[in-house]
């Protein structure tokens, strides 16, 4: 796992928002949902809709345009959509929010 410093503490959304913002080339939102960050992909795999306009519900972000949900616990789709999202592993440390992506075997020959 390689970790990237994504905000300052300063920068960490409030409490029930969404945030956009690009770490190692991948766009992501950061949801407080609760006082609990989580990291998820930007955009709905259902019709490319973007996160940052939706909103979180019951432990669910809401897509703004079919109104899709996915746990925020696990990515799943609700029942009978089929799909899920990303989930990217985060820490609060004392500077920051970090986020964590898994190394491929390909990346870890190149450094």
């Amino acid at each position: 796992m390689k970790w990237f410093k994504a905000l300052n503490i300063n920068q960490i959304p409030n409490a029930n928002s969404i945030k956009t913002l690009e770490v190692n080339g991948k766009q992501l939102c950061v949801i407080n949902n609760e006082e609990k960050i989580v990291v998820t992909q930007s955009s709905c795999p259902h019709a490319g809709g973007h996160f940052s306009g939706g909103w979180c519900k019951n432990g669910h972000l809401i897509c703004p345009i079919h109104r899709y949900e996915y746990s925020l616990e696990n990515g799943r789709g609700a029942e009978g959509q089929g799909d899920y999202i990303d989930i990217y592993p985060s820490e609060l440390r004392e500077d920051g929010l970090y986020v964590g992506f898994e190394e491929s075997w390909w990346s870890k020959l190149w450094s």
